[in-house]
C-alpha cells in the first residue's frame, strides 16, 4: 500500500487513455482468470470483490461484518459485472463494469485533490502511476 494524492480528473484521464486502461484491464483479467478459460467465475472474481472492501472498514478500522451480509453483497456485485447473467464474467463485461465503477468514484471524488491509501495493484494506483508518467514525460520535453 502507498499513500497517493489524486482527484477525479486523475481517474477520468486514465480511463480516456484507452491503450493504458485496456492494458490494465487485460492484465488484471488474466491474473484473475486462474484456469485461463477467458471467463471469470464467481470464485475467480471473489478475491477481486473482497479487495473492494465495500463493508469491512469504518474510518479505516476493520469492523466485524455479518458473513451472510457479505455474501449477499458479493453476490450482487458479481451480478453487476455479469451483464448477460450467464454465471461468468467475460473480458468486455469486466472492462465495462470496472470503467463504470471508476467513473462513479471519480464523480464522487470531484476535482479537489484527496490523499488516499491505495493497494499497489489497484486500478486507482494504476491511474496515479499513469498520471505521474505523463507529467514526467511532459516535463522532460521542456528545454533545459
Amino acid at each position: 500500500m502507498s499513500v497517493e494524492i489524486l482527484d477525479g480528473a486523475t481517474i477520468v484521464n486514465f480511463l480516456e487513455d484507452e491503450e493504458a486502461f485496456n492494458a490494465s484491464i487485460c492484465d488484471r483479467f488474466a491474473h484473475l482468470d486462474s484456469n485461463n478459460d477467458g471467463k471469470l467465475s464467481y470464485e475467480e472474481m471473489l478475491k477481486e470483490l473482497q479487495g473492494l472492501r465495500v463493508m469491512e472498514t469504518h474510518f479505516g478500522v476493520d469492523v466485524e461484518t455479518d458473513p451472510d451480509e457479505l455474501v449477499q453483497v458479493y453476490d450482487s456485485l458479481f451480478v453487476q459485472f455479469d451483464h448477460d447473467l450467464n454465471g461468468t464474467v467475460d473480458l468486455e463485461e469486466f472492462k465495462a463494469e470496472t470503467k463504470q465503477m471508476m467513473l462513479a468514484m471519480a464523480s464522487g471524488m470531484g476535482f479537489l485533490p484527496v490523499q488516499m491509501v491505495l493497494e499497489e495493484d489497484s486500478f486507482l494506483k494504476k491511474a496515479v502511476e499513469w498520471e505521474s508518467a505523463k507529467l514526467v514525460a511532459s516535463y522532460s520535453s521542456y528545454p533545459n
